[in-house]
């Protein structure tokens, strides 16, 4: 064997060597926590939504809050979900229903609220009392007249469930289930319920118009009440000047879109109060009577009306106002026209433009959309 010969196996098992150093073998894969950001599509004629720093939106915090949205083991009994008393045809209202009934059959004294652009709100619940969703969606869960549940048994439920760990940990990066946890996936999922998409909304993009009648029922919400030109003196001081209107706008603002100034009002309806509204919560005087102002978005799908849903239709809504309510220690300034000789004065014609107006809030797109219906029973990619 020649010297050549006896090199070749050596350099041979050098290179072995080199590429062993270089190329180690793989080791076990790491499950990396990476959630999807959730794009969330904004019309231009929005406000941007400012989202919490710990709860940001993803897909699989969405997807997750979908299934927990209209999962029925959230309640006692496992016969109701969020989603029996907000239902989309309804633009997320109890369908059609005054009171909602509880899992033991109890009934509640306050009108479902829609869940509609709720991202934009600072306050939830006809009171307030809750600051964020995160907090808000906590609740209906163990409220005895509601779903009558407790946390602790809910997320053994949800735990038991060959799926929801896997989604939990998608979501959130392990599979661990707590109530604050579904709390914010119910939260991601809500705040993607962005109603934009109206007739309103086409005409303020410049892709629809209005009718004659649609336009001059927008004039009438945005306009003063009172004879055009009579001097109104507000309590407290202050005057305004009567453009003939309906005097929606000062609570129902659109000027960022939203149709509520997220405030807390006392509209006339009673001048004893068998429910302090606001009161209740802060214990102010001042506050006892108020509640807060719904969105008027969609507002034809989502009767009956007010906090006690004591109104079945828009028209009577109306007259309510128009006739200027009833008054009491905190009836808001802004309902003027609290003398029975004094009232809106809206003729027959200009109720029926006003409502042509609010018919045009409805977005059909927004209670149809596949995204936040039912999924069905909760189920992986």
């Amino acid at each position: 064997m020649t010297y050549r010969h006896l090199l070749l196996p050596l350099a041979f098992l050098v290179v072995l060597a080199s590429c062993k150093d270089d190329d180690p073998e793989p080791g076990p894969s790491v499950d990396v926590y990476a959630p999807t950001p959730y794009e969330l599509d904004i019309p231009g004629n929005l406000p941007p939504m400012t989202m919490p720093a710990d709860n940001p939106l993803t897909e699989e915090g969405v997807a997750l809050g979908r299934f927990l949205f209209y999962d029925e083991r959230l309640s006692l009994d496992s016969s109701q979900s969020c989603g029996t008393c907000h239902a989309p045809a309804f633009a997320f209202t109890d369908n059609g229903n005054q009171f909602s009934t509880g899992v033991d059959g109890s009934v509640g004294t306050r009108n479902s609220m829609a869940l509609v652009n709720l991202g934009w709100g600072t306050s939830f619940f006809w009171d307030g009392r809750a600051p964020t969703l995160e907090v808000q969606v906590l609740e209906p869960v163990v409220n005895p007249i509601e779903m009558h549940e407790t946390w602790p048994s809910v997320v053994a439920k949800l735990q038991a469930d060959p799926v929801y760990p896997t989604l939990f940990k998608r979501a959130f990066g392990s599979e661990t289930i707590d109530s604050l946890r579904a709390a914010k996936a119910l939260a991601q999922f809500l705040r993607i319920m962005v109603s934009a998409n109206s007739k309103y909304d086409k005409v303020e993009r410049g892709e629809a118009a209005f009718t004659p009648d649609e336009a001059q029922g927008f004039f009438l919400f945005q306009a003063e009440g009172g004879a055009v030109g009579q001097v109104i003196y507000l309590p407290g001081g202050g005057q305004v000047v009567g453009q003939g209107g309906a005097d929606c706008f000062h609570c129902h603002t659109n000027a960022a879109g939203l149709f509520t100034d997220e405030q807390f009002h006392n509209n006339g309806l009673d001048s004893i109060f068998t429910d302090l509204g606001r009161g209740a919560i802060t214990g102010d005087p001042f506050d006892m009577g108020k509640f807060k102002t719904p969105t008027l978005r969609n507002i034809a799908l989502s009767y009956p009306y007010m906090h006690d849903g004591r109104f079945t239709t828009l028209e009577e809504v109306i007259d309510h106002y128009n006739e200027g309510g009833v008054p009491s220690v905190t009836v808001d300034p802004f309902m003027k026209f609290t003398d029975p000789d004094n009232t809106l004065g809206l003729t027959a014609q200009k109720k029926q433009q006003l409502l042509a107006f609010l018919n045009t809030l409805t977005d059909w797109e927004f209670v149809n959309d596949p995204e936040l219906q039912d999924p069905g029973p909760p189920q992986l990619p």
